[in-house]
């Protein structure tokens, strides 16, 4: 079977904070979305194009279809490409958003499509088609919190997305099950078995702190996870940031808080 996607080659580099540096050969192209360019080249011809590119071929309702799923998903309705108009090999750089691990995703190896969550999709090779994912369980739509909305990318091309912190990769065995944290979800194969399941128990459900349900992923297939969803990271930075622009007394003391109550705060 002939490739329908341009087809690149990818390095990735650094550890903490990555960024992956995609070599494309002469009219090869790549899509990314907004705000994750990090350099490129000369020749490489970058254009703004509605919707993800895959159906440029399909007419004004096929493109205004794949734009509208975008926003669906809380995505904007345009992309961004990189063409290589240039004459030899050149290379176009996308950077993490945050902490964490770029995993790259061969879609031809995973029967033309991988389910991710909603603001992990990074960049793919020009012909991906990136949509939503349609549930068929009522129970995902009403219950799932951050993680209910999935995207879906299609095609026999690379692409990539990323995970926060540090990325977990389960191999789950046929009827195989694990629950993850809704945020903790990177993205999973097409096989996978995707719900969401009530946490359960009174005590759970007031005082656990984590939410009152959690994904169920039954197998055969392959889950990826992370540490730290950025959700995550950003409550725990809004929490801890100080208010009405002045120092917090607390940072760095044993006091904390109480120090706060002691003193006085006149931050507010």
């Amino acid at each position: 079977m002939s490739s329908t996607n341009h087809e690149i080659d990818y390095q990735i580099y650094g550890e903490e904070m990555q960024y992956v540096e995609i070599e494309l050969d002469p009219q090869e192209a790549v899509v990314a979305e907004a705000g994750s360019f990090m350099m490129m080249d000369t020749d490489i011809k970058m254009d703004t194009i509605f919707g993800d590119g895959s159906n440029q071929d399909s007419g004004v309702l096929g493109k205004l279809f794949s734009a509208g799923k975008r926003l669906l998903t809380g995505e904007s309705l345009f992309m961004t490409a990189f063409l290589n108009v240039g004459q030899g090999k050149k290379q176009v750089s996308f950077a993490s958003p945050y902490p964490g691990k770029i995993v790259p995703i061969d879609l031809s190896q995973n029967g033309g499509k991988f389910i991710c969550q909603k603001d992990a999709f990074l960049c793919a090779a020009k012909g991906v088609s990136v949509g939503i994912e349609f549930s068929k369980r009522l129970g995902r739509g009403f219950f799932g919190g951050e993680g209910f909305i999935m995207q879906k990318l299609e095609g026999d091309g690379m692409a990539f997305v990323h995970a926060g912190g540090t990325m977990a990769k389960k191999t789950l065995a046929p009827g195989e099950q694990l629950r993850v944290d809704t945020g903790c979800i990177v993205g999973f194969s097409k096989d996978v078995d995707y719900n969401i399941e009530f946490v359960g128990g009174i005590r759970n459900t007031v005082f656990g702190g984590e939410g009152l349900f959690f994904a169920s992923l039954r197998g055969p297939g392959t889950v990826y996870i992370q540490s730290l969803p950025f959700s995550r990271l950003a409550s725990r930075v809004w929490a801890a940031a100080p208010r009405g622009g002045g120092k917090d007394k607390g940072e760095g003391s044993v006091l904390g808080g109480l120090g706060d109550i002691v003193m006085g705060d006149n931050r507010f």
